[in-house]
């Protein structure tokens, strides 16, 4: 079920106050994810440029590429008239470029004048052209950094959102049972990927699945000292140990999901750090309760690996929600020692004590909801390094 009026309305109403705490007149959106949080909008669009202008008070404007703007009010609940497509003649072009309209637009619409506005400076698909088209297209705005305001309106999810994690954790689930039961010697790891891209598409009783912000992760053997490598037809090899790091998507919220299996019995050393990471994770997520903050919470991490001599130098975890690609991340809290962000109910939080040593790794980590006495575990997989016979 798509989103409420109800709800989208809570949520621009949300944004308007953050923006009028920071100043701001109109506020530029083109993150796809913010994008179907204000609206709904859903399409494979986002590679083109678009955007939706918040004004402070007024409706919002929808612009985007002709093609796209004619199905809009499919998944959009932003009103057909606020939905504006620029001309294929625009696309791909060296001597114009589609916001040049979509500024032209503005100030057609009344939005042309003196103004301190808002744009998203991380945002993947703002390109410099873009941003350019629009600085020079509207002279009379001040253009600054919002500096991520939707995603931070965003971290604290409501119920009907925590439903649909709730559903994405389901479904990350299959998904990691798949990756598992294809993993064994010989087995190829694009083979393995396809067996969990299957599991996320299909989804599970009450909770069907959708394309993930990233593709399934498979670090192997040494290389497995390293995050986020992909897959090939490289088969896996008796003895190895592969880290599975997925997500389980549905509608737009992601679960992600991470867990090291090894083909046989484990190095020594790897044993040993797999426990250390696993027991931490277990402490970790005990120590997560609303009004702490996040620097407290990651001291615990810190102070339980630096007892048995491992560092961690990268962050513990970080916010998720809605994903499209090539994050499923919200680019807003990350569990870290300088993080001082107190938590909330409703947050959700993806913690992974990922541990990348020297010739081999380790992640285990489970997707989370913050509830009013901690939290509320949305991925399941055994907590622990899993050894499956090479054979």
């Amino acid at each position: 079920m798509a989103a409420s009026a109800d709800e989208l309305a809570g949520r621009l109403a949300r944004t308007r106050a953050r923006m009028e705490r920071d100043g701001l007149d109109g506020l530029v959106v083109v993150d796809p994810a913010n994008l179907h949080y204000l609206t709904g909008y859903d399409a494979w669009s986002f590679y083109m440029p678009q955007l939706l202008f918040v004004p402070l008070e007024g409706e919002p404007l929808l612009i985007m590429r002709a093609m796209d703007a004619g199905g809009a009010h499919r998944t959009a609940a932003t009103p057909p008239e606020r939905i504006l497509g620029y001309p294929e003649s625009l696309v791909h072009r060296r001597d114009a470029h589609p916001f040049d309209w979509a500024a032209e637009q503005l100030r057609a619409h009344g939005f042309g004048g003196r103004a301190r506005v808002g744009y998203e400076g991380e945002a993947h698909f703002l390109s410099v052209r873009s941003f350019l088209a629009l600085q020079q297209g509207l002279p009379d705005w001040q253009l600054v950094d919002a500096h991520d305001l939707v995603n931070w309106v965003r971290i604290v999810k409501s119920p009907y959102e925590l439903e649909l994690m709730r559903a994405a954790g389901r479904v990350a689930s299959a998904a990691m049972r798949a990756g598992i039961d294809a993993a064994r010697a010989g087995a190829r790891l694009n083979d393995v990927a396809a067996a969990i891209q299957f599991a996320q598409a299909t989804g599970v009783d009450g909770a069907e699945g959708d394309y993930p912000a990233i593709v399934p992760m498979l670090p192997t053997g040494e290389s497995a000292d390293t995050p986020h490598m992909t897959f090939s037809a490289r088969r896996l090899g008796a003895g190895e140990a592969v880290s599975i790091e997925l997500a389980g998507a549905h509608r737009r919220y992601h679960a992600p999901l991470a867990r090291t299996l090894s083909l046989g019995r484990p190095d020594a050393e790897l044993e040993r750090v797999a426990a250390v990471a696993a027991e931490g994770l277990e402490l970790v997520l005990a120590g997560l309760r609303p009004g702490r903050s996040i620097a407290e919470v990651h001291a615990i991490w810190q102070s339980h690996i630096a007892k048995q001599g491992i560092e961690k130098p990268s962050r513990l975890g970080y916010s998720i929600g809605i994903g499209y690609p090539p994050d499923w991340g919200e680019r807003t809290v990350s569990i870290r020692g300088d993080e001082h962000h107190v938590l909330e109910p409703g947050m959700c939080l993806h913690v992974i004590a990922g541990m990348w040593m020297s010739g081999y790794g380790c992640e285990l980590s489970e997707s989370v909801a913050l509830t009013e006495s901690g939290v509320e575990v949305l991925t399941d997989a055994p907590r622990e390094l899993i050894v499956k016979e090479a054979s």
